[in-house]
């Protein structure tokens, strides 16, 4: 219940700013050339507009582990995959109040979390490890592809569009 409500009032107090879709703070460390990575503000607001599910990734520009989970967000197919999410970076030194309200099993980073458009954080998508279950491969990027994938179920999404047949004409 209390997730639902900070979201709305981020979303509330992101209003003001509903104009200015923001791109986050070291995005592009994260391939921020590919994904189009948004601040909490402009992200949240983007996400209850566009009924999209929102992907969100708590980091810290100290962490080690982090800096090598930036290297699954250039994989082409996690690439593809984003553009189906509002796609959310945070900086859990920047964002210390979002990072306590975020923090469902604790406030490491880095933290993966996939939100539906309603603040609702899913707790059928997280990684293998039990302790910290927001926590994802840091080495590759077949576990977080398969949680994008599987987000498309969990938050009945659309099917992704098939190319036309005439978009790559050889």
């Amino acid at each position: 219940m209390i997730r639902p409500l900070v979201c709305a009032a981020l979303l509330l107090a992101a209003l003001p700013l509903a104009a200015l879709a923001r791109t986050a703070n070291h995005a592009s460390d994260w391939n921020g050339a590919e994904i189009n990575w948004r601040d909490a503000r402009s992200g949240i607001y983007e996400a209850t507009k566009s009924r999209r599910p929102v992907l969100m990734v708590f980091h810290a520009t100290w962490c080690s582990f982090c800096k090598r989970f930036r290297k699954v967000f250039k994989d082409p197919a996690v690439v593809a995959a984003s553009r189906d999410f509002v796609m959310i970076l945070a900086d859990v030194d920047q964002e210390k109040e979002l990072n306590s309200e975020l923090s469902p099993d604790g406030s490491y980073v880095p933290r993966t979390l996939f939100i539906d458009p309603d603040g609702n954080v899913s707790d059928k998508l997280v990684g293998g490890d039990p302790q910290y279950p927001h926590s994802l491969d840091v080495e590759s990027p077949a576990e977080l592809l398969a949680l994008m994938k599987k987000a498309r179920h969990v938050f009945d999404m659309a099917p992704a569009p098939a190319p036309s047949a005439g978009a790559n004409p050889i």
